[in-house]
């Protein structure tokens, strides 16, 4: 069926197209305006903005990591509801189901989860394959397991073999990319390290956290994957840690990475607090890293749960639970940590927080580098992401803000001076091409023929927390599925992956390390084609020859 979407303003920048005109869906896919044929469906979209779907780039919606959170705070979404947040005043509100629901309402039709456990894959693929609507894809947790550090031990490092592994990690829980989380400081943790910086050696095995991303992007440049490893630095949270930011990005040496969250990275050691926006010096940083992409992890203010696989700095996020409840598990490779937060507008730090994450946004010189996430749940639930646009859309929106803020605050960031607003062409960037184009998934994120059917239709308004709540019309493949911000047609995305090849020695020598130190075979947590409830839910992404 030939559908046309007549009339609307079209942002498509990976195109460099920002034109009045009509866009053509059919076969689940955009397609060249038809010689003469009459559409068998239109849509007049006169005077509203079109865009492709949006794509989450780090969401944490899936895995075990994701479902202790919901064990741990049932009554998150109730909370939530209460303070005034944009989430369905039901625990339902927190499931699956009502992820892929939500998203879509607001014009997502792609979401990574972005901490995938190896030996939890199973699970982390049967909770995203009940997610509606949405595609979806997990990147893999290495950099703290024995296999890998065994791999790396001082004296004895096997770049073929570790190369191997990461492909045969990948392969077998079917990741789209590879996670490094706080590499080498989980690890240090299960020997009482309370801090772990990026050249401190890991105990017993003789490797920094340098040494081990540095092997884990070569890993990645080698197998041609397109999305570079996706790291959660050291010394996340801490004031002053926006030197090891800065120094994590020296040290990739020009070559392909992902920095996450970086928010929780910008803070510097200035003010009679000892607490500041350290945003402009790491934006030097980030501007001056070609080879590097980053995600913001935007804090806003509001009840909401932090989930970590860096145990090391939950274990010490701990004191600040709110409430006090929290669950961490030490395991091999990251184990997780939940703890419940209550961001706060009169904390300072809270507030300060809040700040950096847009002055980030903001100081950006290439947006197609500076990929927008507020790391969900931890700095705010993706429910609040059309306020975060709204905020950085609007200067007078940002300054009604600050005024609720605490002075000493305001004084220790630069956010107030920045008079830039972002503009539609540069949200679609850092919401749907940008994001497309880190992760290797060329088919979506723009508007060209050829491109998957994934389209948001949105009235544009000068309130733009409610243009972005809820989008006019949004469809997935071809199919609408959104309209007015309801569900009008439940439908189920895709799980997309990578195949990189590797030497099969590898999988023996995997087996070989389960059986003797876990007694376990690889094979009962390997991902397989059974784990979906419908035919045709993998789709493979290919790697650069």
């Amino acid at each position: 069926m030939l559908i046309q979407l007549k009339g609307g303003r079209v942002i498509d920048p990976a195109n460099n197209r920002d034109f009045v005109g009509d866009v053509y869906l059919e076969n689940r896919r955009i397609v060249d305006a038809p010689d003469g044929r009459e559409p068998d469906e239109v849509h007049d979209v006169s005077g509203k903005i079109v865009m492709a779907g949006a794509i989450d780039v780090h969401s944490h919606i899936a895995g075990t990591n994701v479902t202790l959170g919901r064990q741990l705070m049932p009554e998150l979404p109730l909370i939530a509801s209460a303070e005034g947040q944009p989430i369905l005043p039901s625990p339902a509100a927190w499931g699956a189901y009502a992820t892929g629901i939500r998203y879509a309402e607001m014009g997502y039709t792609t979401v990574i989860e972005p901490a995938m456990i190896p030996t939890h894959a199973i699970q982390s693929h049967k909770e995203m394959a009940s997610i509606p609507i949405i595609d979806v894809a997990g990147l893999v947790i290495l950099g703290n397991d024995d296999y890998t550090l065994n791999l790396l031990r001082t004296g004895n490092v096997k770049s073929d073999e570790l190369k191997d592994y990461v492909a045969w990690t990948l392969s077998h829980s079917k990741a789209l990319g590879l996670k490094v989380i706080n590499a080498g400081g989980s690890e240090a943790f299960k020997f009482n390290a309370r801090t772990f910086d990026l050249d401190e050696q890991v105990p017993e095995y003789g490797v920094t956290s340098r040494g081990i991303v540095e092997a884990m992007q070569q890993a990645i440049a080698d197998l041609g994957v397109p999305h570079p490893p996706h790291v959660h630095t050291n010394n996340l949270g801490i004031a002053g840690n926006v030197d090891t930011a800065v120094a994590t990005l020296e040290a990739t040496q020009g070559n392909p990475i992902h920095l996450a969250h970086i928010q929780f990275y910008g803070y510097g050691k200035e003010g009679d607090k000892g607490f500041s926006s350290g945003a402009p010096r790491l934006m030097e940083a980030i501007n001056k890293h070609k080879n590097a992409t980053v995600d913001v992890g935007q804090v806003m203010f509001g009840q909401t749960i932090t989930i970590s696989g860096d145990v090391l700095r939950q274990f010490d996020g701990r004191r600040a639970a709110n409430p006090k409840k929290w669950i961490i598990n030490q395991a091999d490779g990251n184990g997780t940590g939940v703890v419940p937060y209550n961001y706060k507008k009169k904390s300072f730090v809270n507030a300060l927080q809040w700040a950096i994450g847009l002055e980030i946004f903001l100081l950006a010189e290439d947006p197609w580098r500076v990929l927008f996430s507020t790391d969900h749940p931890n700095g705010a639930l993706f429910t609040r992401y059309p306020e975060i646009f709204h905020l950085l859309m609007d200067k007078d929106e940002r300054s009604r803000w600050l005024d609720q803020l605490p002075e000493a605050s305001r004084q220790v960031s630069g956010l107030a001076g920045i008079s830039r607003e972002l503009t539609f062409s540069e949200l679609a960037v850092i919401t749907r091409a940008a994001p497309a184009k880190v992760l290797g998934l060329t088919d979506r994120g723009h508007l060209a023929p050829g491109a998957v059917a994934d389209v948001a239709v949105y009235t544009d308004q000068r309130n733009k927390t409610k243009m972005f709540s809820a989008a006019d019309l949004v469809f997935k493949s071809g199919k609408l599925v959104v309209r007015k911000g309801n569900i009008v047609d439940v439908s189920w995305g895709r799980c997309y992956h990578v195949e990189p090849g590797f030497d099969v020695q590898i999988e023996k020598r995997v087996r070989s390390f389960y059986e003797t130190y876990y007694g376990a075979d690889p094979s009962w947590f390997g991902v397989t084609e059974t784990v979906s409830d419908g035919p045709d839910r993998f789709a493979t992404i290919p790697c650069a020859s």
